[in-house]
């Protein structure tokens, strides 16, 4: 089938860089700490905007963020806050930029407790993907009380920009959840991957 055919959720719209990431990973289970740590800080930083946004200039985040590795980031200090601040190439909010820094030393925290983060965080959904079975986009809720549970409990570690809408954003990202819509194409997929 034509890539153009496809039958795919609606969020994508025509733009080439989200129908990649919807096809290519919106939904697949995520497992390494470094790229659920990359998630995490991309969806703090999508707060108050589309995520279109964030994933154009997601490449320049890894860039400038040392490609997410927790461990480096947990470092950052006054100086490099200040040139990441002078970094056109993402986006510039001085909260959002100390709070991935202070998530970085926090995400350090659970790991050291838990083994891994990956351990941890995928206990909110008892270690497997929840399949839902949305038929239409309404029907797709902006949180759930695994999310409320997730957020209640970063919080409490100390976690910033952790609300439960981030929290379940973050979810639909990781393939904690599968909210492909039943039609789309990759709903099938996931499920199979689960």
């Amino acid at each position: 089938m034509e890539e153009h055919q496809k039958n795919r959720c609606h969020w994508p719209g025509n733009d080439p860089l989200m129908i990649r990431y919807h096809d290519e990973e919106w939904g697949v289970p995520v497992h390494d700490d470094r790229k659920l740590f990359e998630f995490m800080v991309l969806d703090a930083f999508q707060a108050g905007l589309s995520w279109a946004i964030v994933l154009k200039k997601r490449e320049n985040f890894r860039e400038a963020m040392d490609n997410f590795q927790p461990e480096i980031v947990a470092g950052y200090d006054e100086n490099k806050i200040r040139k990441l601040l002078l970094n056109e190439g993402i986006i510039r909010n001085k909260l959002k930029i100390k709070t991935t820094v202070t998530n970085a030393q926090r995400f350090l925290k659970v790991q050291k407790e838990f083994g891994s983060f990956d351990k941890y965080i995928w206990q909110f959904t008892g270690g497997k993907t929840i399949v839902n079975s949305w038929k239409t986009p309404e029907e797709v809720p902006v949180s759930s009380k695994e999310s409320d549970s997730m957020s209640r409990d970063l919080k409490k570690r100390g976690f910033r920009f952790v609300g439960t809408t981030i929290c379940y954003a973050f979810m639909q990202a990781a393939g904690m959840v599968n909210d492909h819509l039943t039609s789309c194409f990759r709903y099938k997929n996931i499920t199979e991957l689960v």
